[in-house]
């Protein structure tokens, strides 16, 4: 039977990383980077397409779990008749060396039965590999240019196209299983000790964890999502996935299934405030050079998402073999939106690059230039229809919020020649910004529903045009924000929480439907606090803490009908927009005085 998407915690190296669930399997993992080929993919399939579990052999078994202190070292506590057991989880840090996946059963009371059971299918579940015993008892499973090596106290042996293996942990015993991956054509890789690289996580985590400035009524929670952005970065460039999963459905058995495993520059801005707000300057640092390579070029070719070394070629096709999570289908792999034009990157590409200034990360000679190019391009582009920033796949209109973000682009500019004396068109600049600004309050808004709309013209709302007030483009008390904030609750609020659009009037060919979009949900509780609403603000805020998991991970979107999480998991914008709710709610300055004025 296939978990609950929320069932699943986090393991990760900060190359990639797998999902384990409650029962102790292992369900997704994409081995040696976030965007490999998946050699488990039960998760969008069966067991047979690859999964690795250890787990009781009671089925009665009480089980609980939780991540050791500020690591990613996951614990589960299982509780038998007989006996006590703790099953510890991680992912070593890798550097140079091959990835690990460690799992280390240990004895706490009586006795308890265990099973283990590890089937390894490459190529996201379809290619079953040559496994073959080692000279010291490992196992090693070869396909194509892909090994893994088992390593463990029990010996696994065969059963139809799966290992398997029964043991029993008593008090005091601790029994460590090693996974390791390699390219085949390598040697098979060194056994490490996994006793001591248990130490060696434990310190890099806590001692990263620690560098960070996490005070405040919400640190746990805050200290969480930090962690499990770190983990969703890929360490050898700086890019950061939006999620290490593909194809799990916003809406149950629909076919809104994306890859996830690439790096938007949407999320652009909010990733860097997030970083830099609780002191991580190193990874914010990281992230911003990320973003300079990957968008330098012209900037006519500059894309909304890249792999997660700056890749450009993400081309999408279905894997037909996969049934999907829960019968939701296609199971698609690359994500074809890279080809579409959204106005509003420019807009966050600025915007990011003018919070990293202002908050003093090393300087970056080739950003002013980029900046500069961007404008000019921008210049002869703001007026054109666009897909905008959801991607909706129903053809080109002119979305509200990419020109408020074009109105962005050209504001960041000019304050970069204000604050910082840099070189720029800074008149011409300011014709431009107040062209956009007028164009939009007398096209994108609807004196009939006091609300700006989703795209001109249209009477469709959306959750984007929250962000208005937090850039900067008009103050939280103009009418105009507040009759969209009050239109947005009567129509975009479900259960107290906020969709993206209306998916049932949009044109895209697909299902309609979907869950609440979290991130959406915290810019609401964003500009509650900037209309002095506090308390809609906390109540909001602590509502959305509580949809988290029992490890406090979030998905990408919410089904409160089936009160379940949905869409790809762990969502790294989800815990950005926690961030950096949780940053506004705990400090005097607002928001928009956050991305726009600085004071």
């Amino acid at each position: 039977m296939t978990s609950h998407i929320e069932d699943y915690a986090l393991l990760g190296d900060c190359e990639t990383a797998a999902l384990v669930s409650k029962n102790g399997s292992i369900d997704w993992l994409c081995w040696p980077r976030f965007d490999s080929d998946a050699c488990f993919a039960s998760l969008l399939g069966t067991p047979d397409n690859g999964r690795w579990r250890i787990a009781p052999s009671d089925g009665a078994a009480r089980i609980t779990r939780a991540y050791q202190g500020d690591t990613l070292i996951l614990e589960t506590r299982i509780e038998t008749d007989e006996g006590s057991a703790v099953l510890i989880e991680f992912m070593p840090i890798r550097g140079s060396k091959n990835s690990d996946l460690i799992r280390i059963v240990v004895g706490e009371r009586g006795t308890v039965r265990m099973r283990t059971e590890l089937v390894i299918r490459y190529g996201y579940g379809s290619a079953v590999p040559w496994v073959s015993r080692l000279d010291d008892g490992g196992l090693k499973a070869v396909a194509g240019p892909d090994m893994i090596v088992l390593h463990g106290p029990v010996a696994l042996h065969g059963e139809g196209l799966k290992s398997i293996a029964e043991f029993t942990v008593s008090a005091g015993e601790r029994m460590p299983f090693v996974l390791t991956y390699g390219s085949s054509h390598l040697p098979v890789p060194a056994r490490i000790d996994p006793e001591a690289a248990l130490e060696q996580t434990e310190a890099f985590w806590t001692e990263w964890s620690a560098r960070g400035d996490t005070e405040g009524e919400w640190s746990h929670a805050v200290r969480r999502s930090l962690v499990t952005l770190k983990a969703l970065t890929f360490a050898p460039t700086g890019g950061i996935v939006a999620a290490p999963t593909t194809s799990l459905p916003e809406l149950l058995g629909g076919a809104r299934n994306w890859d996830y495993r690439f790096c938007w520059l949407r999320d652009a801005t909010l990733t860097l405030l997030s970083l830099m707000n609780s002191g991580h300057f190193e990874e914010a640092n990281a992230w911003r050079d990320w973003l300079v390579r990957a968008a330098a070029g012209a900037p006519r070719q500059m894309q909304i998402l890249y792999g997660i070394g700056g890749e450009r070629r993400t081309m999408e096709w279905e894997v037909n073999w996969l049934p999907g999570y829960e019968g939701s289908r296609p199971v698609r792999v690359g994500n074809a939106a890279h080809g579409q034009l959204q106005i509003d990157v420019y807009g966050e590409v600025m915007d990011a690059l003018h919070q990293g200034r202002r908050a003093g990360l090393a300087p970056s000679d080739s950003a002013w230039t980029l900046q500069r190019a961007m404008l000019d391009d921008l210049e002869g582009i703001w007026r054109e229809p666009d897909e905008g920033i959801w991607e909706v796949r129903g053809g080109r209109q002119h979305f509200t919020f990419s020109k408020v973000m074009a109105w962005a682009a050209f504001d960041r500019g000019i304050k970069g020649v204000e604050e910082f004396g840099l070189e720029g068109s800074v008149s011409h600049w300011r014709e431009l910004r107040d062209q956009v600004h007028e164009d939009v309050c007398r096209c994108g808004f609807d004196d009939q529903l006091g609300s700006f709309v989703q795209s001109y013209g249209s009477k469709q709302l959306d959750a984007s045009l929250l962000l208005l007030p937090t850039l900067g483009f008009l103050p939280a008390s103009d009418d105009r924000i507040r009759g969209t904030v009050e239109a947005i609750e009567r129509r975009l609020l479900v259960d107290g929480l906020v969709l993206r659009y209306n998916t049932a009037e949009t044109s895209d060919g697909l299902p309609a439907g979907e869950g609440a979009f979290l991130a959406c949900s915290f810019w609401l509780v964003d500009v509650y606090v900037l209309m002095g609403r506090i308390h809609d603000a906390r109540h909001l805020f602590k509502r959305l803490l509580a949809l988290r998991n029992d490890v406090g991970l979030l998905a990408e979107e919410y089904d409160t009908a089936a009160g379940r999480q949905v869409g790809n998991f762990p969502q790294a914008f989800s815990h950005i927009s926690l961030l950096n709710s949780a940053q506004n709610l705990g400090r005097a300055n607002k928001p928009a005085e956050q991305r726009s004025d600085g004071t």
